[in-house]
């Protein structure tokens, strides 16, 4: 118990060294959210580092480790590794997206992990209960794959593909 403590006390100490160490204007390497607008820097500023979203965090871009209930990217890229509980990338995603319900309205390149995974262009792979791109290069393995374009099957229960 005592060594979670000290994690969590120097994670703390790391975040405020990290806040108000001077930094490029444009570029954030840490962000807490409670709830947008609640955070530590405004959702027009891009993250490159560690973002935690308490509730629900919102930033144009993130490059990097992404934790959170709610995790939302909104204009800009996401690079890096999304854990939560919903993960939303209204734009491209590359890396890994790991969340119940994970959404990428744009180009998805890389590993999708949840229960509900929704690509609109997917290159890599799905896995989950229920997964969806609206096209696809790669595989899908799940309870139902469904691939609008393009797919060795429109609608398949198990494995779906397309390459």
């Amino acid at each position: 118990m005592a060594r979670r403590h000290y994690v969590l006390l120097g994670l703390v100490v790391l975040t405020f060294i990290l806040v108000w160490t001077p930094v490029q204007a444009e570029k954030r390497p840490i962000q807490i959210a409670l709830v947008t607008p609640i955070q530590i820097f405004p959702e027009d500023d891009p993250i490159v580092g560690v973002r935690f979203n308490l509730l629900y965090g919102r930033n144009v871009s993130v490059s990097g480790l992404d934790l959170g209930l709610v995790n939302h990217t909104t204009t800009g890229m996401f690079k890096g590794w999304q854990h939560g509980l919903v993960g939303i990338a209204d734009t491209d995603f590359m890396g890994w997206q790991d969340c119940a319900v994970n959404v990428t309205n744009g180009r998805f390149e890389g590993f999708q992990w949840g229960i509900v995974n929704y690509a609109h262009a997917m290159n890599g792979f799905q896995l989950g209960l229920v997964n969806y791109a609206q096209t696809m290069k790669g595989l899908q393995i799940g309870f139902v794959n469904i691939i609008r374009q393009g797919g060795q099957f429109p609608v398949f229960p198990i494995v779906n593909w397309s390459f």
